[in-house]
């Protein structure tokens, strides 16, 4: 029996019962663009680089389901350039706003650093939430939350003291290496694998997708 299809740029993508458009895009070995989704979890659609037009309307690929018969497109111009950029850095830079003219509204956090093994700077966090989710269905430590609302959202640590030090964390822990963006890293290991060796050193992020999802 044949699998229903749907259009990725123009090519059929099979895809199974329950399946978003990025889980069988990767399946298929076509790469659409993400950064907050992970396998192990599921999808939270936070940080919107896997953003595609479905029909023409925009929607997150980690959440939108496959359906056969659909048009989506990911590869075009216009996608690419709000993956890199977005209306408000446009408009900024339209106005001659090149720096962070309110400072109030983008803290400096400060780095935490009294770990023994783990680093984690807050200054670079997208709220995805996997290393919440991490800390608590893989680890069972409840280590990381969000707190807050709206532009006052934060990544929390659940210690006495709020720092990383006196939490459960520990480095072989899954919300020790999960983080996508290199807010939370482990000390001592900056240059462990060499440059030129390193995971995205030796293929494109399509490259390496490819590979893990075979």
């Amino acid at each position: 029996m044949t699998s229903p299809c749907f259009s990725l740029d123009g090519e059929d993508v099979p895809f199974e019962p329950g399946d978003t458009l990025l889980a069988a895009a990767r399946r298929a070995g076509r790469y659409i663009p993400h950064l907050c989704w992970h396998p192990g979890f599921a999808a939270h659609g936070s940080c919107r680089i896997c953003t595609v037009l479905v029909a023409g309307r925009a929607g997150a690929a980690c959440t939108v389901a496959a359906a056969e018969g659909l048009e989506v497109e990911s590869n075009t111009e216009e996608l690419n350039a709000h993956r890199k950029n977005c209306l408000l850095q446009a408009t900024a830079y339209q106005m001659g706003m090149e720096g962070p003219h309110f400072e109030e509204f983008y803290p400096d956090r400060p780095v935490d650093a009294s770990h023994p093994d783990v680093l984690l700077d807050f200054n670079r966090c997208i709220l995805c939430g996997l290393c919440v989710r991490a800390s608590q269905a893989v680890d069972g430590k409840d280590v990381f939350a969000l707190v807050g609302h709206g532009m006052q959202t934060r990544l929390a640590i659940n210690s006495v003291s709020g720092r990383l030090v006196d939490s459960a964390l520990a480095a072989g822990d899954c919300a020790a290496g999960i983080c996508p963006v290199g807010a939370i890293l482990p000390k001592r290991r900056g240059f462990v694998i060499p440059i030129g060796e390193r995971r995205y050193d030796t293929g494109t992020a399509a490259d390496i997708d490819r590979q893990e999802a075979s």
